[in-house]
């Protein structure tokens, strides 16, 4: 086929580019001109009004681009005035583990200015100081549609607002995560996580692997962070069963612990535990094989929060780890008494004829016989959940013990089919203890 003019064009953009400035050099390209008529010529030509390639505007070229244009040209022919490739891309001096802290710290923080956003992580020690320009971060956030322009369009669509306590301790969040199952004796055992997260910091003060969410495993695992770090001012739960049982209202109103929840059927409103959810599923839950004990699974919590988590840059600090942040704390105290009698509950019971008495489905025995057949003011303290109850009779503590098995071996037993609340939250069984114990069901204490 025989070509024709009409089917002559630039082979790409950059060439039609480069036509496009050839054109405008015009009479510079071919005349041998004095130097004062170059410059009266490029003063003219700078005047002039043209529309580049691709362009729906004429506008106007300085002078200086002008020259730049005619000794590349002079230089280099055609191929010399097609348009250099600039390193112009999105952040090209990071690796994608510090792009993608870049574009979190913006979601988490839309209003925070990239000068802003880079100091935070140069002071971190997350980027070397002029390891990538203002510019080039202004170019990452527009590509993904988190610049200032497009944020602002999207404003007025979004009517919950980010808040964050002022500093750590102010403000606890607790919740469970279901886990996948993990085989234990042959049979699969449910796996239940439980955290408590600082707001400020996004520090986590308690984890701890259960195979059950009950109001006895929150308790146990707030019990152990605050006689670790103290107590906080107020703490942040979701509305399930585990977080409204009266032991634990009880707890917080006697340590003055401010027991707040969210409003029911609305997840966003426990978004800093979901995005913690979410880090601990991508970076060990979806990892953990086939376990056979929660204390392996234990084990593997703790290593990702140490090894991983805690000193990892946060996109809600602004780039900085939950770890520095923490370290700032100044947490209330509270003593050993004080914990005890924050956690201990009480209920009226009546003795039977022998000065028995049944707490946790075990049946406990008084010396005090002559207060058989008689209704008493029974207690025990969750602080201790294994620990024997008493009997308090005006300002006295009357010890209890278990019942001697030998002498009343013929005694009628009634195994409790389910948990109750109060002083029969716990069933007492050492044996199950110690079993529990060896497979790493319950840690002492709530955490290793």
């Amino acid at each position: 086929m025989t070509e024709t003019p009409s089917n002559l064009n630039p082979k790409d953009h950059h060439e039609a580019v480069a036509l496009f400035r050839l054109q405008v050099l015009g009479p510079l390209t071919c005349s041998q001109l004095e130097h004062g008529e170059q410059a009266v010529l490029l003063r003219e030509l700078s005047q002039k009004r043209v529309r580049p390639p691709g362009s729906k505007r004429t506008r106007t070229f300085a002078v200086a681009t002008l020259e730049r244009w005619l000794h590349r040209y002079r230089q280099g022919g055609l191929p010399a005035l097609q348009p250099r490739s600039r390193a112009r891309g999105f952040a090209l001096g990071l690796d994608d583990e510090q792009r993608q802290l870049l574009l979190d710290i913006r979601r988490e923080h839309p209003h925070a200015s990239v000068p802003l956003i880079l100091d935070t992580l140069v002071n971190e020690g997350r980027l070397e100081r002029g390891a990538v320009e203002a510019s080039a971060v202004r170019r990452l956030y527009a590509r993904h549609g988190l610049d200032r322009k497009t944020l602002a369009r999207e404003h007025g669509k979004r009517e919950r607002r980010r808040w964050a306590t002022d500093r750590p301790g102010r403000l606890w969040h607790a919740d469970v995560c279901h886990g996948p199952h993990i085989e234990v004796d042959g049979r699969p055992v449910p796996l239940r996580i439980h955290a408590i997260l600082d707001d400020a910091s996004r520090y986590i003060v308690g984890l701890v692997a259960r195979s059950t969410e009950l109001e006895v495993d929150m308790l146990e695992l707030l019990t152990s962070v605050v006689r670790t770090y103290g107590k906080p001012e107020a703490l942040y739960l979701d509305n399930g069963s585990t977080y409204r049982g009266e032991a634990l209202a009880t707890m917080c109103g006697r340590l003055n612990i401010t027991l707040e929840h969210a409003q029911p059927y609305d997840p966003k409103a426990r978004g800093k535990m979901e995005r913690f959810w979410r880090s601990l599923r991508e970076g060990c839950l979806d990892f953990l094989g086939k376990l056979t004990s929660l204390h392996e699974v234990q084990v593997r919590l703790l290593a990702f929060l140490d090894r991983h988590y805690h000193d990892r840059g946060h996109a809600g600090l602004l780039g900085r780890s939950p770890a520095t942040v923490w370290a700032t704390r100044s947490l209330a105290q509270t003593s050993e008494p004080e914990l005890n009698e924050a956690l201990t509950v009480r209920a009226k019971r009546k003795l039977n004829g022998d000065g028995t008495v049944s707490v946790g489905g075990v049946t406990w025995e008084s010396d005090a016989g002559w207060l058989a057949g008689q209704k008493v003011m029974v207690a025990r303290s969750f602080a201790s959940p294994q620990s024997a109850p008493w009997i308090e009779l005006e300002d006295r503590k009357l010890p209890l013990r278990r019942v001697d098995a030998i002498a009343n071996g013929k005694r009628g037993r009634c195994e409790i089919p389910r948990e109750k609340p109060g002083l029969d939250a716990v069933t007492f069984d050492p044996n199950n203890t110690r079993v529990d114990a060896l497979l790493g069901r319950r840690p002492k204490g709530g955490q290793s």
